[in-house]
């Protein structure tokens, strides 16, 4: 199992000297380009030909395809790992380097902008290993990216590091996304440190978002495990004070709890907390743990089966919807977990980074699973097996 290609070199012609970061959007070779971000997907010598009838004049082809050529011609020879790209998606190209990103798929429902690599946690199974980087840009190439995308669209998310830790910078950036995609769900994950401040969950709030999500961790109902987990002594503190702050402001919140071995076996306690702590919440997400990054090189102290914390997932899940609380389910497929919590799961892990093994292929619920993380090195429960009768879900 590979992750789908969404970074690479490619070979970039026509570009003037002294080009930089360059954002292309794919069109389809018969469109009109609009912007002068359009590049024409060409997969054949018919695209090439009917492409610069249209006007246009850069050229993204695919394989062995010829990207076409003409006054001022700009093109961009990608291999056949990028053949699932389509019209709409947005390339991020740095033309020095002829390393291509991609930063948007037009056909994905799992869009996601990475808006830095620092983060004030370090947290023992995250995926995403923080980078003391100075990464400002990033946003500014987010709002460059931003009337790129069709309005249309139906969710987008910003992940990181963490979010927040430039507020006054990623709160606008918010109200820019409200803007201009209007009809978008916007989830943002953080570590809710930040909402510890006032200031900060007004300028949130201020933005009147009819769709907006902050995904906060909670690891344990114990502060020192919670901190253990995210390497940051405080942190429990300081995010249960951002819930409340967030919940006061009438804004949502989603609380998400990863499940491995230092989380897990107090997983009752945990809901148990929430349910009396904060039974306002706005969902509860109980994850499975993707396998790279840091949670690779602390393995040995990480890895649970999650066979063994079946009976504490069902406990809890009971704990949950007794006070009300949606509650789901993610990363985690279907076979590993008892059948009276099956409803609950959710096709939670982004279609980029996602596959199931052989011993799936006959599973009567291979559609609605969760499937496995393509990314680290996959570690399978030994109840990973085909399930026989379909599976009833809750319509989450």
């Amino acid at each position: 199992m590979t992750p789908l290609a969404l970074h690479g070199t490619g070979r970039a012609t026509g570009f003037s000297e002294g080009s930089g970061r360059t954002l292309l959007r794919l069109r389809d070779p018969a469109d009109t380009p609009s912007h002068a971000a359009d590049a024409a997907l060409i997969r054949s010598t018919d695209h090439a030909v009917m492409a610069l009838l249209q006007g246009f004049d850069t050229f993204v082809a695919i394989g062995d395809s010829e990207p076409g050529s003409g006054a001022n011609g700009r093109r961009v020879l990608l291999d056949n790992r990028f053949s699932h790209l389509t019209p709409g998606d947005i390339l991020a190209l740095d033309v020095p380097t002829n390393r291509v990103r991609v930063l948007w798929r037009s056909e994905s429902n799992h869009n996601s902008f990475l808006v830095t690599e620092r983060c004030d946690h370090f947290c023992l199974m995250c995926s995403q290993p923080p980078r003391n980087v100075d990464d400002g840009w990033i946003i500014d190439e987010i709002y460059e990216c931003l009337p790129l995308i069709d309005p249309s669209t139906k969710s987008v998310g910003f992940t990181g590091g963490e979010t927040l830790l430039a507020p006054d910078r990623f709160i606008p950036l918010l109200g820019a996304v409200g803007r201009l995609l209007p009809h978008a769900g916007v989830h943002v994950l953080t570590n809710g440190r930040a909402f510890s401040r006032a200031a900060v969950v007004r300028n949130w709030a201020a933005l009147q978002h009819p769709d907006l999500w902050a995904g906060i961790p909670i690891y344990s109902a114990v502060d020192t495990i919670h901190d253990y987990v995210v390497q940051s002594r405080g942190a429990f503190d300081e995010t249960v004070l951002g819930v409340l702050r967030m919940k006061d402001a009438g804004q949502r919140v989603e609380i998400r709890v990863v499940l491995h071995a230092l989380t897990a076996p107090r997983l009752v306690e945990t809901c148990t907390w929430l349910a009396r702590n904060m039974p306002f919440v706005d969902h509860v997400a109980l994850m499975g743990m993707e396998d790279t990054g840091f949670a690779l090189a602390n393995h040995a102290a990480l890895w649970m089966d999650p066979l063994d914390y079946g009976p504490a997932l069902t406990d809890g899940i009971a704990v949950l919807s007794e006070a009300g609380i949606r509650t789901s389910i993610y990363n985690l497929p279907l076979c590993v977990l008892p059948e009276g919590v099956r409803p609950w799961a959710v096709r939670s892990i982004s279609d980029w980074k996602n596959d199931r093994p052989d011993v799936c292929s006959s599973c009567s619920a291979a559609g609605r699973c969760a499937g496995f993380f393509t990314t680290g090195k996959t570690k399978f429960s030994r109840g990973i097996q085909p399930i026989a009768e379909p599976v009833t879900f809750l319509g989450r």
